[in-house]
């Protein structure tokens, strides 16, 4: 029984963790009005699930690497994220001279 309240105990630092930066995350992505920031933030969302998906691997089956090879998926597709964002940042900078959002209305007609 002292065994077992350990490991949730253990798991529960790992889920407030990946609750705070889920939070943050969620924060930064509603209020910042700066694409850069946008993006940072939603890494940040990404995080915290990989936090989530190992945590959860590690404590459920520690024998098999599930979470771990899901948490390099979501590491490559953060990866692909970025690239992408920025290249979209930058040409959005080069049209408009402005990363704000308030000053974009490039889907307007």
């Amino acid at each position: 029984m002292h065994l077992q309240l350990g490991f949730e105990l253990k798991l529960l630092y790992f889920l407030v963790m990946s609750a705070v930066l889920l939070g943050i995350g969620i924060y930064g992505v509603l209020t910042r009005r700066h694409l850069v920031h946008i993006l940072l933030s939603i890494e940040l969302i990404l995080n915290a699930a990989l936090i989530n998906l190992i945590a959860f691997s590690a404590f459920t089956t520690p024998d098999k690497m599930t979470g771990q090879m899901f948490a390099v998926f979501i590491i490559v597709v953060a990866a692909c994220e970025v690239g992408v964002g920025l290249a979209i940042i930058l040409s959005v900078y080069r049209k408009k001279n402005t990363v704000d959002i308030d000053n974009m209305n490039i889907l307007k007609w």
